[in-house]
């Protein structure tokens, strides 16, 4: 099995939008876990890309396994600090390295957060008008 490594891009310089920003798996890729590893196989017109096989460790296999649903790098930063006992830096560089390099292969994606109770007081404040008419 040919496994490809993955290029370094800087998607995460700044920590003031990664904020405002979710991750998510991408749709074009299937997952695995095979003997304790985490294998990824990129989807090309319908069929697996056995040439671009990837794997993960232990923690890349726990930061995927949380992008089941779309994570805040602050949430995905303390998986790994509560998974792994390790001070709050570490935990960054390393969900950083992960998210840096699942970007650039395209095994990952980044969506814009919605703000949920934005929404809802907007919706309540409107229940509440049309309720005392």
């Amino acid at each position: 099995m040919h496994t490809t490594s993955l290029r370094k891009t800087q998607y995460l310089e700044s920590s003031d939008h990664a904020h405002f920003q979710v991750f998510v798996r991408s749709q074009s890729v299937v997952s695995r876990r095979i003997a304790g590893e985490t294998l990824i196989v990129p989807v090309r017109g319908k069929v697996g890309d056995l040439a671009s096989i990837y794997s993960f460790n232990q923690t890349g296999s726990l930061i995927w396994q949380a992008l089941e649903t779309p994570q805040g790098l602050a949430a995905l930063i303390g998986s790994i600090q509560q998974e792994y006992a390790v001070g709050y830096e570490q935990a960054e560089q390393d969900v950083k390295q992960f998210l840096n390099d699942t970007l650039s292969a395209g095994l990952v994606e980044i969506r814009a957060e919605v703000s949920i109770p934005a929404i809802n007081s907007t919706s309540q404040g409107e229940l509440q008008s049309a309720g005392s008419r």
